[in-house]
């Protein structure tokens, strides 16, 4: 069977939305420009009204991203508010973008539990609103910290080792490579097969 998608982003991820407002605020790289902007946030009290896209079950950033950059240092050179505030209302607004396209998801899926994954899974602030939604839904989020979120070459690497012991693999002379592979365009051979596989924990790398 193959994954399907629900709902994604339509222009750029959420993590990079936030990595470039750190880069306007000249946040620190250490230990990554969201962990700064999340800390940040934590320290702001004025919310600022900013653009809110979600079209469907998909959502923009592109233009809150570009709103927020263009604003950013007239609303800071005015005193209209602190970088506090600009990272507060930014997290909030992203985040709360998600938070609906999920909900919607849940409902067409008549599920009512989210796991959470990726490096801005790691966020307290994104984890707590949708515990907050799930819990309103009688629904249970699972989200982990960032020893399981941050490297994406981890989770590929194990794609791998589940697609080898379901007997699929691809001679070194006929691997190729794409940085937009889709979640949707990989073949989950290994989804409710678990019985006629050979076990990943017994699987020996030479």
């Amino acid at each position: 069977g193959r994954y399907r998608i629900f709902g994604e982003t339509i222009d750029i991820a959420v993590g990079n939305c936030l990595d470039r407002f750190a880069r306007v605020l000249m946040l620190s790289n250490n230990p990554s420009p969201g962990y700064n902007i999340e800390q940040l946030a934590k320290k702001g009290e004025k919310f600022i009204d900013l653009p809110y896209a979600v079209k469907g079950m998909d959502v923009s950033f592109s233009g809150i991203l570009s709103y927020i950059e263009t604003t950013a240092e007239e609303k800071l050179k005015n005193n209209e508010c602190t970088p506090a505030d600009l990272c507060y209302s930014l997290q909030e607004t992203l985040f709360a973008m998600l938070v609906e396209i999920t909900e919607r998801a849940m409902a067409h899926c008549d599920t009512k539990d989210v796991l959470i994954v990726g490096g801005v899974g790691c966020n307290e602030r994104l984890q707590e609103m949708m515990r907050i939604m799930c819990s309103e839904r009688g629904g249970n989020l699972f989200a982990t910290d960032d020893r399981y979120c941050v490297d994406n070459g981890a989770m590929i690497a194990y794609t791998g080792l589940l697609a080898y012991a379901h007997g699929i693999s691809t001679p070194l002379e006929d691997s190729t490579f794409t940085q937009r592979f889709r979640t949707d365009e990989v073949l989950a051979v290994w989804r409710g097969k678990e019985h006629s596989a050979m076990n990943v924990d017994e699987i020996k790398m030479g």
